[in-house]
C-alpha cells in the first residue's frame, strides 16, 4: 500500500474511533492514478478499502474468523466514474445545457442548473438564455460573489471559484475543519436485530431506507445493495435523474412519496418503523421541517441505523445551503488548485467526482460500523458526513510538487462483467467490482431501472 493511500485510510480509521482496520488482512493491487493535483486514485482505493474493511469486521464480529479483502485500485478509480458501457442505446447528457463555469468581472463562478428549479433560480437573476454564449456573457456583467449570492437567494445553486487559503479563513470553512469526518454517535439501547448476515450475502435482510439524491447517497446505497440488502429508495413525485439513473439505482426498488399527504404520510412511518438503516441527504433541517428530524426518527424505529449528509458541512452559516460536487470543488479550492497545478486558464476540477464517491463509500463504511455496533452493544447508530469535509480530506493532501503519475489505463472489456445487465433502457455491460472479500462478493440482484418503478414495500424477509 502507498504512503498516500495509508495515510487517508488511516484519517477515516481514526474518524471512526478504533484502531482495528490493520487488523484485517488487505491486499491491494492494480497499476495507473487518475490525472490531478490530488490523490484522488488513492482517496478511491482508501475509500473502498474503508468500506470492504468494515464488511469484514461485520462479519468477524458475527461470525468469528478474519475474512481477507482484496481491492484493485485501477477499478477503484474508474469507479468514481461511469460504471455503465451502453449497448445500442445513447446515454443521457449528464448535464444540463447552461450548467458549468463561467467568467465573471473578477474570476470564475459555476452555475448548477440540473434540476428545472435550479435553472429556474439562475433565468430569475440572469434572465431566460438559450444560449449558453449569450449567458456567459450576461455573467461577465457580474462580480462572483455578488452573482453567487443573488443566485443563491434566488433558492438556486451557484459557487464562486475560491482559492484553498480563501476557504480556509471563510467562516463556514473554518466551521467544516472543525468537523469530525464521520461524526458519530451511539444511540440508545435497541431490540434484537432480525437479520443474520451471512457469509456470501453479508447484508441479506437488511432493509435500507433511501432517502438519497445525486450522488453521494446513492452510491452508498448502491453498495449496501451489492452486499444484498433491500434498499427501497423514496422520491416525491415529479423528480427524476435522468442522467445518473443508469449508475445510481443499480441493486434497488425505487417507490414515490407526497409526504404532504397523510396517507403517503402513514406508509413512509410504516416502512421507517419495520427498517434497519435509513441513509438521507437532504439539507439540515429538511426533515425536521416535515416532521421526521432524528428523535422521531429514533422513536419510530428504536436501534435505528441513521446515516446523513449534506453539502457544506453540519456547523456554520452554510449548513442549510444547496449544494454539489461541482460546487463544493469550486468553494473548498479543489478547481482553483487544478488551474494552478495545469498552468490554465479555466478551472480545472477534479477528474471525476470524487468528493461524491468519496463520501458514498465513506457513508456505506459508516452503516457497515453501525450495523457491527448494533450486534455488539445492542445499541442504535447515527452518523453525519459532508462533501465538503472529504474535501478537506483530500485537500489536505496535494500530491508532492512533481510527483510522477502514471496515467491510467483504458477501460478494456477485461474489466467488464461477463454477464450482460437488462437495465431499465436496454442491455449494458457493467464494470467489474474493485473490491472482493474472502467467500463474499458485491453482486446486485436487480438491474438499473427507473424511478418510481416499484412500490413503496418491503420485501418479506
Amino acid at each position: 500500500m502507498d504512503s498516500l493511500t495509508q495515510t487517508l485510510l488511516a484519517e477515516i480509521g481514526q474518524s471512526l474511533g478504533h484502531s482495528a482496520i490493520p487488523e484485517i488482512p488487505l491486499t491491494i493491487s492494480g497499476e495507473g492514478a487518475l490525472n490531478s493535483a490530488f490523490p484522488v486514485t488513492e482517496l478511491a482505493t482508501a475509500c473502498w478499502s474503508a468500506s470492504g474493511l468494515a464488511c469484514a469486521q461485520l462479519l468477524q464480529q458475527n461470525q468469528g474468523g478474519v475474512p481477507q479483502v482484496f481491492i484493485d485500485s485501477r477499478l477503484a478509480s474508474l469507479w468514481f466514474g461511469w460504471t455503465l458501457r451502453p449497448l445500442r442505446w445513447p446515454l443521457p447528457a449528464a448535464w444540463d445545457a447552461l450548467a458549468g463555469d463561467y467568467a465573471t468581472r473578477d474570476g470564475w463562478i459555476r452555475l448548477h442548473t440540473n434540476a428545472p428549479h435550479h435553472r429556474k433560480a439562475v433565468e430569475q437573476v440572469l434572465g431566460p438564455h438559450q444560449d449558453r454564449n449569450r449567458l456567459a456573457q450576461k455573467v461577465q456583467t457580474w462580480e462572483k460573489g455578488e452573482l453567487e449570492q443573488a443566485v443563491i437567494e434566488a433558492g438556486g445553486c451557484a459557487a464562486e471559484m475560491r482559492s484553498t487559503e480563501a476557504w480556509r479563513q471563510h467562516i463556514q470553512g473554518k466551521s467544516v475543519a472543525l468537523e469530525p469526518l464521520i461524526h458519530q454517535q451511539q444511540q440508545a439501547e435497541a431490540p434484537p436485530a432480525g437479520w443474520t448476515l451471512p457469509s456470501a450475502r453479508p447484508l441479506h435482510g437488511v432493509r435500507v431506507l433511501d432517502l438519497t439524491r445525486i450522488i453521494a447517497g446513492p452510491v452508498a446505497t448502491r453498495f449496501l445493495a451489492g452486499l444484498g440488502a433491500d434498499v427501497l429508495r423514496i422520491d416525491p413525485y415529479g423528480w427524476d435523474e435522468p442522467g445518473v439513473e443508469h449508475e445510481v439505482i443499480l441493486g434497488k426498488r425505487c417507490a414515490r412519496l407526497n409526504l404532504a399527504n397523510a396517507h403517503d404520510r402513514h406508509t413512509f412511518e410504516h416502512l421507517l418503523k419495520n427498517a434497519d438503516v435509513i441513509v438521507h441527504g437532504y439539507r439540515a433541517g429538511a426533515l425536521e421541517k416535515l416532521g421526521y428530524g432524528a428523535e422521531q426518527r429514533r422513536a419510530l424505529s428504536p436501534g435505528l441505523i441513521d446515516v446523513c449528509l449534506n453539502a457544506y458541512g453540519w456547523s456554520g452559516p452554510w449548513r442549510g445551503r444547496r449544494g454539489f460536487d461541482s460546487l463544493v470543488q469550486m468553494s473548498c479550492g479543489l478547481a482553483e488548485s487544478g488551474m494552478a497545478w495545469k498552468n490554465a486558464a479555466i478551472p480545472v476540477p477534479l477528474p471525476v467526482q470524487a468528493l461524491d464517491h468519496a463520501t458514498g463509500y465513506l457513508m456505506a463504511t459508516a452503516v457497515l460500523h453501525g450495523l457491527r455496533q448494533r450486534l455488539q452493544q445492542g445499541t442504535g447508530y447515527s452518523a453525519r458526513l459532508s462533501l465538503a469535509r472529504t474535501a478537506q480530506l483530500l485537500s489536505d493532501h496535494p500530491y508532492p510538487q512533481h510527483y510522477p503519475l502514471t496515467p491510467l489505463a483504458v477501460v478494456t472489456p477485461a474489466d467488464e462483467n461477463l454477464e450482460t445487465e437488462l437495465t431499465h433502457w436496454g442491455p449494458a455491460q457493467r464494470l467489474l467490482p474493485p473490491l472482493q472479500l474472502t467467500g463474499t462478493a458485491l453482486l446486485w440482484a436487480l438491474p438499473a431501472t427507473h424511478l418510481g418503478s416499484s412500490q413503496p414495500e418491503w420485501l418479506r424477509r
